[in-house]
Parts: C-alpha cells; sequence; structure tokens
C-alpha cells in the first residue's frame, strides 16, 4: 500500500533514493522495482533486518530491473550518514509526525538532497488524525507515538522555510480512517474486535486484489476523509550568480590546494546479511510478490 503517488512523483531508473524512516519498507520496494538505487534508513533494527531480507528476497525473484541496488541500514534521521547533495529523491512518510525536532529532519533531507531534487512528504491529515485523538489517548501516548498534529498550510510552510519549492499536494487512504476510528473506540491494541477484525480483512482484500468497486471509493473518500497528507517539493537549484563564485576561486588558487569535490554516494550495494534466507524468502513470494505480501501484513499500520 503506496502512499506516495508515483504518477505525480516521477522516478526513473537510476534515481538515487532515500526512503527516510522506511518502516516495513513499503516505498523502498517500490522504488527499488523501478530500477532505483534505494538507501531504506530506520532507527528500528528490527524493521531494517526485514527489510534487508525482502529485499534480498526481491533480487532472488528476479523483481528489480539491472542496474537497481537496494541497501537497509539503521540511521538517525537528525543526523544522517551521507554528504551533501546525494540522492535525487527523499522520501518521508508518516515520520514527522513522531519527530520533536521537525525543522531539523527537513534540513537534513534538503541537505542530502541535490539541487533539482525531488522530495515527498506524507504525513497524518487534521481532520482523521484529531477524530483518532479524541477517541483514545492511548492512540498517540505512547513511547514514539505521534506528538504533534500538523495542519496543511503548517507542513507547506515549514517545507517553504527548510528552502523547498512545493509544486502538489494530495490526499490518501481514505478506506483506512474508518479503520483507526474503530481501533480507537475499541481499543489500540485490542485486535480482536470483531468490527475491528473485519474492516482489516477487507482492507487486506483490498490491497491484494484491488478491485474497481474499492478503488472508485477511495478516490471519492480520499478527499474528504483520507488518512494522509502528502506533499511533493522540489529543491531549488542555486542562483546562477552564487553557483559561479566557487568556480572563480578555484581558478586563484594553485593547482595543488585545489581539491576535487567529493563525489556524491548512495549506498549501491544490495543488502549482504539477507543473501542466506534469500532462497526461502523468494519461496514465499509464490501467488505474490515479496512487496505485495509486505503490504498485505502492514495493511493497517502503513496509514498510521
Amino acid at each position: 500500500m503506496l502512499t506516495v503517488d508515483f504518477s505525480r512523483f516521477p522516478l526513473a531508473p537510476g534515481d538515487r533514493v532515500l526512503d527516510l524512516g522506511c518502516g516495513a519498507g513499503r516505498h523502498a520496494f517500490e522504488c527499488y522495482r523501478r530500477g532505483a538505487q534505494v538507501v531504506a534508513l530506520d532507527q528500528n533494527s528490527d524493521e531494517i533486518r526485514e527489510v534487508a531480507k525482502w529485499f534480498a528476497a526481491m533480487e532472488e525473484a528476479g523483481e528489480a530491473p539491472a542496474g537497481a541496488s537496494a541497501t537497509a541500514m539503521e540511521g538517525d534521521a537528525l543526523n544522517l550518514p551521507f554528504p551533501d547533495d546525494s540522492f535525487d529523491v527523499v522520501i518521508i512518510s508518516e515520520v514527522m509526525e513522531h519527530i520533536p525536532d521537525d525543522k531539523g529532519v527537513l534540513a537534513e533531507m534538503v541537505r542530502v538532497l541535490r539541487p533539482g531534487g525531488r522530495i515527498a512528504v506524507t504525513v497524518p491529515r487534521y481532520g482523521p488524525e484529531k477524530v483518532c485523538w479524541a477517541l483514545s489517548d492511548a492512540y498517540h501516548e505512547v513511547e514514539g507515538g505521534h506528538i504533534r498534529i500538523y495542519r496543511g498550510d503548517e507542513l507547506l510552510g515549514k517545507m517553504r522555510e527548510a528552502g523547498l519549492e512545493p509544486y502538489g499536494t494530495h490526499h490518501a487512504h481514505g478506506l483506512h480512517s474508518p479503520y483507526w476510528w474503530l481501533k480507537c473506540a475499541f481499543g489500540v491494541d485490542n485486535d480482536k474486535a470483531l468490527p475491528v477484525q473485519a474492516y482489516h480483512k477487507l482492507l487486506v482484500w483490498d490491497i491484494m486484489k484491488k478491485p474497481l468497486a474499492t478503488r472508485l471509493a477511495e478516490r471519492a473518500l480520499n478527499p474528504v476523509i483520507g488518512k494522509s497528507f502528502v506533499v511533493y517539493a522540489t529543491k531549488p537549484h542555486l542562483p546562477e550568480a552564487d553557483a559561479a563564485e566557487p568556480a572563480a576561486t578555484a581558478e586563484s588558487e594553485p593547482a595543488e590546494a585545489a581539491a576535487p569535490a567529493p563525489a556524491r554516494k548512495a549506498a549501491r550495494s544490495t543488502t549482504s546479511g539477507a543473501k542466506a534466507g534469500a532462497k526461502s524468502g523468494a519461496k514465499k513470494t509464490a501467488g505474490a510478490t515479496p512487496a505485495a505480501k509486505s503490504a498485505a501484513k502492514n495493511s493497517a499500520g502503513a496509514a498510521k
């Protein structure tokens, strides 16, 4: 289940992509399948190990085209281990509402994104999220839980302050808002409640089968109760005058003092630690792709 709409957020084979706070890896898997050079980063070591296994299974099953690469790694969103301008694309989906220093995260994303690069940010939408908070304190008053609810104009303003230029927005996952309202009403940890179980089955069926009826229903519901608010933006190029200054400085320095700029590098090696489980992971994909299996498993939690 994808929150980012790749028809509005074009991705080319060979693009260097950072999926920041990748979670279960749903967007990283899609980027890998589209031929990108993907780095999936998260602070949760258990999720990173699982994502690495799925990357290996996808490679074994031949889901990724030639030239694509994928790496899963632990990391801190406020201190990214990459040089400036390392990535063509950055995705951060359903993460910023968890982080106290959201401006610091935006600054780091802008730093590692190349000029002209694209960024996609998704957060829970204000209205549906307010309902969840009203129904249940346990929904957000947990360690690592949601600490804020964004209004759309607030998020856009923070992105502009960080130096980004938003170019498009939309809402997603209209079918998922009622699920979370049920979860909050019956208890966020109470998966045995019959209405919760029934709605979860509906969501899994929708993700796996993609029937026309639910596609049309979600399209109609997204503008009204879409669970996620999605923003697409670009990092502008430097003004020509500013970009020319380093070149002029380099010409005035002695040749031996002018060192080449560090090459931008995104991790290009497919995770090797998961090779041992790749064959068994590939067998589990019979009847559905690894990414589809993972998406169904995490269908409800992904929209949170």
